[in-house]
């Protein structure tokens, strides 16, 4: 914190399981029930035949590689992480699903490594294990000191915000819920007797104005608020009207920021009324990288979110991109060349929000920024 400005780091999907966890010092069980691998080990086999050997174990630092570099001359006054499994040696696989996403819970110091502030688990892999193994996820990150907002042992407390404390007299407030669109099932909602998180079946007025509502409620003068929702699917640029009204809706009844996640790639940015709205940060951490068929979307590319608001009022001043590579399941800086790609394609595609990316030469980094004349900056 400057003042007069605060600096959010915000990404996407963290997944520290399967391949993951298996490269860390405490591997899993890795036994998996997909239907076309059954060891978790495997995934690790497909990344060292696109991009060479990985240790083993390795180091927790190891999956973040650059990215620790960057956020420590960042410097943000709050760091969210939507966390993508649960982290649970118990419980038993979630029917109805394919993948199952756990990460030993010894391997926790691997996400401490990141200083997150918030860990966002209103997702569609954190009851992978089933009700216990969310209770065990909750009573893990607690043990470790680490917040949690959208999931909780009841429905009040997986509505309930984390709180970020900023100085002496501010506080960012994270409130996080996912929807059906992302494949969140229905029955992982939370109700007032039973473990979940919290649900939003349908991007209705009604919906919005809940979940608004709340934050009113909570918000007090100096704070900053950030909505974190798990939507839309895995692949593809396009935004569905329905997300963007609920977007404008959240922005208008008090929200400050929207942070979108769920895509394996990034998506536009938005500019509405003078707040930002990430429709989809992409993936940061997984063991996707030797998986093939959507190689045109180059989900090896990951974004850091870095975003500067105003203190007072919440309003953008500021949106800088760090894009990263996945090799070797570890994050490296991105090639000029990736970047430029990255940045291109950002701007082509947020041409219908009127957004524009410009892509800046750095050492040891590229970065990516938001122009800031939004000539068709909705509302």
């Amino acid at each position: 914190m400057d003042g007069d400005t605060l600096t959010l780091f915000l990404c996407g999907d963290v997944m520290l399981a399967r391949g993951v966890d298996q490269i860390l010092p405490h591997p899993g069980d890795p036994e998996l029930r997909e239907p076309y691998i059954r060891d978790s080990r495997a995934y690790v086999g497909l990344a060292e035949e696109r991009n060479g050997p990985i240790p083993r174990p390795v180091d927790f630092t190891w999956p973040w590689g650059d990215a620790l570099a960057v956020l420590d001359e960042a410097a943000p006054d709050a760091r969210v992480v939507n966390l993508e499994t649960s982290v649970t040696a118990g419980g038993e696989d979630a029917p109805g699903k394919e993948l199952h996403y756990r990460m030993n819970p010894a391997n926790l110091p691997c996400l401490a490594a990141v200083r997150p502030d918030v860990c966002v688990l209103a997702n569609n892999h954190v009851l992978d294990r089933g009700p216990h193994g969310l209770e065990d996820t909750l009573d893990a990150l607690a043990g470790a000191g680490l917040r949690v907002a959208g999931a909780g042992r009841d429905l009040t407390a997986a509505r309930r915000p984390a709180v970020v404390p900023v100085g002496e007299d501010r506080r960012i407030l994270v409130f996080a819920f996912g929807t059906p669109s992302s494949g969140v099932p229905y029955r992982w909602a939370a109700t007032d007797d039973r473990p979940g998180i919290d649900f939003m079946p349908e991007l209705t007025d009604a919906g919005a104005a809940t979940l608004t509502g709340r934050v009113r409620r909570l918000k007090r003068p100096g704070d900053i608020a950030v909505a974190s929702v798990h939507w839309g699917g895995n692949w593809g640029y396009d935004i569905p009207a329905d997300q963007i009204r609920f977007a404008h809706a959240l922005i208008d009844g008090g929200v400050d920021l929207v942070h979108g996640h769920s895509s394996h790639h990034p998506r536009p940015a938005e500019v509405y009324r003078g707040k930002l709205i990430l429709h989809g940060c992409g993936d940061l951490i997984d063991d996707y990288e030797g998986i093939t068929g959507y190689e045109r979307y180059r989900d090896d590319l990951r974004l850091l979110h870095l975003v500067r608001v105003a203190a007072d009022g919440g309003h953008l001043v500021e949106l800088r991109m760090v894009p990263l590579q996945s090799r070797r399941m570890r994050l490296r800086y991105a090639t000029h060349r990736d970047a430029e790609w990255l940045g291109a394609t950002l701007d082509r595609v947020g041409a219908r929000f009127g957004t524009r990316v410009e892509v800046t030469h750095d050492a040891p980094y590229d970065v990516l920024t938001l122009r800031r004349d939004w000539a068709r900056e909705h509302g």
